[in-house]
């Protein structure tokens, strides 16, 4: 019953968007954990903690990226993809929307993470990703774009950061 409260309050936030969290998978084919928690700005293209696949988001917003953590440039997401600082800022809390919290974890563009590993330096230079809560949406998406260096650098980066045993084949 709450789960179904949940999702007709999401789709009433933006009734065009169609999601599931409940069928959404993350990287190792198990159920979607939430990326954004207790303490933390609530995140998601509906804003229900989870990076789920909505018809209507064309960034695909399927990485879940500790904000938290830094890159080994001392730089975060948003200030290497030239975006605006949000990653600094406060916005309504997971388990609170009358309170704000830190973006700590956070649902990003999988277009924008190809983007950020190249222009951070690589896989190794980038903050930490919660596989876990990475939805394999993402993982589809890269291996649909094989060919695509950018694309082939951020499946590879998955495959090596979540230890996944999968390959473009």
């Amino acid at each position: 019953m709450i789960v179904l409260l949940q999702t007709l309050l999401s789709l009433l936030h933006n009734p065009s968007a169609t999601a599931s969290s409940s069928s959404a998978l993350n990287v190792y084919n198990q159920p979607l954990s939430a990326c954004s928690t207790s303490g933390m700005a609530l995140t998601g293209f509906t804003r229900d903690g989870t990076c789920v696949e909505v018809d209507d988001d064309a960034g695909s917003h399927h990485i879940c990226i500790d904000l938290s953590s830094t890159s080994s440039n001392g730089e975060n997401f948003c200030q290497v993809t030239g975006q605006s600082n949000w990653c600094a800022e406060s916005m309504p809390c997971s388990d609170s929307s009358a309170q704000t919290c830190p973006v700590q974890h956070w649902c990003v563009c999988q277009w924008a993470f190809s983007d950020y590993l190249q222009q951070a330096g690589g896989c190794d230079a980038i903050q930490e990703i919660d596989c876990d809560a990475t939805n394999v949406k993402a993982v589809e998406a890269y291996r649909a774009q094989r060919g695509v260096k950018k694309y082939d650098d951020a499946f590879d980066c998955l495959v090596e950061r979540c230890g996944l045993s999968i390959s473009y084949a």
